[in-house]
């Protein structure tokens, strides 16, 4: 390690020393670019100044072409110079002597138009304007880049003519960037898209080329300056001596505080996994879920605190043990030991929502649990074991039963009402005819009385003989017979009637709370069944409801599992069951209480919604078609209103309205009920 530490500490040395030394060159570079570009403006501006004062003193013709030819002996870089009026017509022109230009005609009326749109930019500006660069062919085939320069000629603020000169880009880098130069360097005009104008080239001198650029930013037109560099591999091997014993100190430096940084994250390793533990340790203890594990072959090699209040046997006493488990029922012991063998064979993996199974505890008693097992896995992925956790589910199983018994009795009341329900339709529908056919008997008892008596018939015909007159008296007889049971009946279905309506007496001062926790049990049972999650939102501060308990119950019931049901279909998903409870609207006289159940199920057809409360109308099989009606009978009795809307965006809400006990009635109910154990 220490090694390979220093070696590349070496690598590092000398790649860092290789990265500063072509810092320095590629620095250098730039700079020198930034010189000559600054080089060329200083020339520039110079012959700017020089082009003016050709015009001082308004110079006849030939004493402006002497002013010219020596400002070109001069200016090497200048090719052309010429004097032209407003409409750039030529008046006189001086070439350079040291060098012959062999313009073609057409190759020079090329160049007209970037003298024309110098001079007007010029022109505009109201200053020296340059032109783009153009290429100018020669006769010999050759030719070269160049550029124009036209500075415009003011007299008392009217424009009287321009000068004009071209520039050789070529001569413009020989003549004043070159001298600045280093042997090992090259300079070039490129344009701004990198196209290449003019070059002053050296020799290659080395194996790495440099490169840096500048932009060179003139009155009409912009050209890139760059400039190029051939150097040699850096030379750091003369110092790799100073560099290795640099190195191998720097490395037992590093060394060392490596070694203090391990021996620091150790420590601090340790002390986290001391804190892990503990917290595991704290976590497994604080749970109410039993926890053991087993090895490969089935012995027990950790339990938790609560199975082992679970079973009431010790830690001591549990870890170590194998088949048969000493709180195993005897008699199930042998059915427990195959189905270990089974599981420990890996022949049957469980069940992932477990499987329910009977334990003893230390006293004897019996209590069922509820298992759910996994494999036990190392950090080196070996399965070493099963893991399992034990749920004690004997309080679940005693709710359960009184959910049952409660259902029990709910079912038994809800036939009941039932019964006086169809008491209730048969004594409505029953009165008419049977107060029809007392009426009949009557009329009829009053038309036979006097016939049957023996008395004279209708004027102007005889008495009826006797045999007629006993079969009338007999008719009469049946007759008296007809009224009596009728009003026999009628006596009957009104003391059903009146068993029926005495319910509405039977009320008293109940809490909404205590009306839900009634009914909560046998609806999350069936929620449970159904998969239906249920929400159950009561308002703060609600009065007691003056009802009839068991049937208000049984109405939550019966809407209750109707949404329930409503929601039994595999597509619908999630299915949430809401039951709140809220103060309704009231007046000053009476409070009102309003319990609303929703669903999100299919919703109820239209066609459907118009016979929702007629009795025996069902869209179920195995329906009667009396749950509804009878809720509604049983809200309306207590003066309240139970109806159904639309729920968005999917599912029915039911509401229905109960009366708020008055104030005195609720404090006097809740002196007399229990304090309840908390």
């Amino acid at each position: 390690m220490l090694v390979g530490l220093v070696a590349a500490m070496l690598v590092t040395l000398v790649w860092l020393a290789g990265r500063y030394e072509a810092s320095q060159v590629q620095s250098k570079l730039e700079r020198d670019t930034a010189d000559a570009v600054a080089d060329i403006r200083t020339a520039f501006s110079h012959n700017l100044q020089s082009l003016q004062a050709l015009q001082a003193g308004d110079p006849d013709l030939a004493s402006w072409e002497h002013r010219a030819s020596g400002l070109l002996s001069l200016r090497r870089e200048l090719v052309r110079v010429e004097w032209r009026d407003t409409q750039l017509r030529v008046r006189a022109h001086v070439e350079t002597p040291y060098r012959v230009i062999q313009t073609e005609p057409e190759a020079r009326a090329t160049a007209q138009s970037d003298i024309a749109l110098a001079c007007a930019n010029a022109r505009r500006i109201g200053a020296a304007s340059y032109s783009g660069s153009y290429f100018q062919p020669q006769r010999d085939g050759m030719g070269s880049e160049m550029m124009e320069l036209c500075v415009p000629l003011l007299d008392n603020g009217h424009y009287t003519g321009f000068l004009t000169a071209t520039y050789a880009l070529q001569n413009v880098l020989v003549d004043v960037v070159a001298t600045s130069l280093q042997r090992g360097q090259e300079v070039s005009f490129t344009e701004p898209d990198g196209t290449r104008l003019a070059m002053v080239g050296a020799t290659r001198r080395g194996s790495r080329m440099f490169q840096a650029q500048q932009l060179l930013d003139l009155p009409g037109t912009a050209l890139m300056l760059r400039m190029g560099s051939w150097h040699s591999a850096p030379s750091v091997f003369p110092n790799v001596l100073t560099a290795l014993v640099t190195a191998m100190s720097v490395a037992l430096v590093t060394v060392l505080v490596v070694l203090v940084r391990d021996n620091r994250r150790r420590l601090r390793a340790e002390r986290d996994l001391g804190d892990a533990l503990a917290f595991r340790k704290a976590m497994e203890d604080s749970l109410v879920i039993g926890l053991r594990a087993r090895d490969l072959q089935g012995r027990i090699t950790y339990v938790n605190p609560s199975f082992c209040d679970m079973v009431g046997f010790t830690a001591q006493e549990l870890v170590g043990q194998g088949a048969p488990l000493p709180y195993w029922p005897p008699e199930l012991a042998q059915e427990y030991g195959a189905r270990q063998q089974v599981r420990l064979s890996g022949q049957q993996v469980p069940p992932r929502e477990g499987y329910e199974s009977v334990f003893m505890r230390r006293d004897g008693t019996r209590f069922p649990v509820m298992i759910y097992e996994a494999p036990l896995i190392n950090a080196q992925g070996l399965h070493t074991g099963w893991m399992g956790s034990f749920l004690d589910v004997s309080e679940q199983r005693r709710v359960e039963e009184l959910s049952r018994t409660s259902h029990d009795r709910l079912q038994a009341t809800a036939r009941l009402a039932t019964v006086g329900e169809m008491a209730s339709l048969l004594s409505h529908e029953l009165n008419q005819p049977l107060a029809a056919i007392s009426s009949y008997a009557s009329g009829s008892l009053n038309l036979l009385e006097p016939v049957a008596d023996g008395a004279a018939g209708p004027p102007h015909q005889p008495p009826l003989p006797e045999p007629l007159r006993g079969d009338l008296r007999e008719v009469r007889t049946a007759m008296q017979r007809i009224a009596q049971q009728a009003e026999r009946a009628g006596r009957v279905i009104k003391s059903v009637h009146d068993f029926v309506r005495r319910r509405d007496q039977s009320r008293e001062v109940v809490t909404t709370q205590a009306l839900l926790d009634a009914v909560m049990p046998l609806i999350r049972l069936q929620a449970r069944k159904l998969g239906v999650q249920v929400q159950v939102t009561i308002e703060a501060g609600l009065p007691a409801a003056l009802c009839d308990r068991t049937m208000v119950e049984q109405v939550l019931l019966n809407l209750a599992r109707n949404a329930m049901q409503a929601m039994d279909d595999a597509r619908i998903h999630p299915r949430v069951l809401e039951l709140r409870v809220a103060r309704a609207a009231s007046n000053a006289s009476r409070g009102w209480i309003e319990f609303t159940v929703a669903d999100c199920g299919v919703g109820i057809p239209e066609d459907v919604a118009a016979q929702l409360f007629t009795p025996f109308f069902t869209t179920r099989a195995e329906g009667m078609g009396l749950g509804l009606s009878l809720c509604r009978t049983v809200v309306e009795q207590h003066g309240g209103f139970l109806g159904h809307a639309r729920r968005e965006p999917r599912g029915t809400v039911f509401t229905f309205t109960l009366p708020a006990a008055p104030a005195e009635a609720a404090a006097a109910a809740s002196l007399s009920e229990p304090t309840p154990t908390p």
